[in-house]
């Protein structure tokens, strides 16, 4: 091995510190190199793709991303050149394809057949079948529609119908429906048909998407993000909306408060979590863990009464740590691990 490692990070960016550097950045480099390694980082540009390419190639044993994708120019271009190192030997902290997989919102439709997913979760993926049937989930019940990209939540609406319906199959267009957007849990009223024009937009351009899922009332509860270093948990971030009728959204700046637990302390999660661990992997292209990554959990309550942990988002595009910036110390001891692993396999 040649014990070095590449961490890409991007000029620019509201992640980004006084030094330029995410602030969970440097505190990795710096625990590797406390073991006896070298890392460094590298600020990509689609200019210099290809003599980035052909540097770490020639001096990384891997790289870890460290990239938030709405802040690249061409997301297709640096992802390219992620796959085309790994297919050079480098090890990829995480495969771009499992950013992808891991990160699209319709990761959830894929899980869809196992118990960390309602049955009737959707994909719409072209306008035309959003139209025709979203109106029909909407009939059984308040729904969540969430874009594929977005953050801080943007683009995910809680929608409620107010118009009397009685036994219609599906939802008349012209029925008001009661719209609460996570970002700062502000509500609007719009008649359905042009509640979903306005939707349109993110379904159309790359990897538009829409995903919609019955929206669970118990999110007033907390939502339960669980933060994963490659198969280990490491910490569970309890997320509590603001106290107000419409709140819902679990973001800071909706006003929700953080509350930082250890596994220990959400066992039943942790447990059911872990267990379907092999089943994550197979379903999402089979590609190793990531890195660093995260799960969103929402309590729901099964058919006997019991509580339920029902999956609402993963992500692992570019999670950060910045609040426990000592995880560092795990991350590099994760990453000598998987590496000297996957030297030991090879050989």
């Amino acid at each position: 091995m040649k014990k070095h490692v590449v961490f890409f990070e991007v000029v620019g960016g509201t992640d980004k510190g006084p030094d330029g550097h995410r602030a969970d950045t440097m505190p990795m480099v710096k625990s590797l190199e406390a073991r006896g390694w070298t890392a460094e980082v590298i600020f990509y540009s689609d200019e210099q793709k290809d003599e980035i390419f052909e540097q770490v190639v020639k001096s990384a044993d891997a790289y870890v991303s460290r990239i938030n994708p709405g802040n690249l120019k061409s997301e297709a271009m640096y992802f390219q050149m992620l796959r085309d190192l790994c297919e050079n030997g480098v090890k990829g902290m995480p495969h771009p394809d499992a950013m992808v997989g891991y990160g699209a919102k319709d990761a959830l439709v894929k899980l869809r057949e196992t118990p960390l997913v309602p049955e009737d979760t959707y994909a719409y993926y072209d306008i035309e079948s959003f139209k025709e049937n979203f109106p029909k989930a909407l009939v059984n019940g308040e729904r969540v529609l969430k874009q594929n990209r977005g953050s801080t939540g943007e683009g995910i609406w809680r929608v409620q119908l107010v118009s009397e319906i009685g036994d219609a199959s599906e939802v008349p267009l012209t029925a008001t429906v009661r719209c609460t957007e996570a970002k700062d849990n502000h509500v609007e009223e719009h008649d359905l048909a042009s509640f979903m024009t306005f939707c349109e937009q993110y379904i159309v351009g790359d990897n538009g998407m829409l995903v919609d899922m019955p929206f669970l009332p118990r999110i007033k509860e907390g939502e339960i993000r669980l933060l994963m270093l490659n198969k280990t948990p490491v910490n569970v971030v309890h997320k509590k909306p603001a106290d107000s009728a419409d709140a819902f959204s679990a973001t800071l700046f909706s006003g929700a408060q953080y509350r930082y637990d250890e596994p220990e302390d959400w066992a039943d999660l942790v447990h059911s979590f872990m267990s379907t661990l092999p089943m994550i992997t197979e379903r999402l292209g089979g590609y190793d863990l990531p890195l660093i990554w995260t799960a969103d959990f929402i309590l729901d309550t099964d058919e006997n009464g019991s509580d339920t942990y029902i999956l609402g988002e993963m992500n692992c595009s570019c999670v950060g740590f910045t609040s426990q910036l000592s995880l560092s110390e795990n991350v590099a001891d994760e990453i000598i691990s998987i590496l000297t692993q996957t030297e030991a396999v090879e050989q």
